[in-house]
């Protein structure tokens, strides 16, 4: 279909275009060579970005004191590395000094759409959080709850009630009799 090209005296050949399902031949197959298969298409929210009154405690608690909503969100995202007390201070630090908690709280939720192949919806993740905020921290808050997490617990005890963290049995090192001449 495509003319091969010749670049001084070296031959270079054309790609061909290809359709359909991608054949490897045996020797790659036996080889150990793997494909990689597209990730999954991004998956729906289980609720909609204004359906903050579905939980009302939560909703009431958003609109007044965001930090704590944030604070708790923080921690489950984080895997249990920030802690919800220290994710809400910084968080209420940002809105004191500069006003832009905004611009903090969507790298949390661009976090949460990546760790759970979300689509990116109604608009960009930095427009969601800068026009509605607490509808936005509502809908997070929401997402992980449905996904089985007690948001008021936090995320160690979260992963103790499903007992996926074994705590390491640490041991002090024997020590033999004091100093002896």
């Amino acid at each position: 279909m495509y003319p091969d090209s010749k670049v001084e005296g070296t031959y270079i050949p054309q790609p061909q275009p290809t359709a359909g399902v991608p054949v490897y031949p045996p020797s790659l197959q036996a080889s150990g060579f793997r494909v990689q298969s597209q990730p999954p298409p991004p998956a729906q929210w289980s609720t909609g970005l204004c359906d903050c009154f579905d939980d009302t405690g939560n909703c009431c608690i958003t609109c007044f004191c965001p930090c704590i909503t944030f604070g708790q969100i923080a921690e489950i995202i984080d895997k249990g590395s920030t802690s919800c007390g220290a994710s809400g201070a910084l968080y209420t630090l940002i809105l004191c000094l500069t006003g832009c908690q905004c611009i903090y709280s969507c790298f949390y939720r661009s976090k949460m759409r990546a760790q759970y192949s979300l689509h990116e919806s109604p608009c960009n993740d930095c427009l969601v959080h800068c026009c509605c905020e607490a509808c936005a921290l509502c809908q997070e808050y929401r997402e992980l709850k449905r996904r089985g997490f007690d948001m008021n617990i936090g995320w160690h005890a979260n992963m103790e009630r499903q007992g996926t963290i074994i705590a390491p049995v640490t041991t002090p090192p024997m020590v033999e009799g004091g100093m002896t001449r």
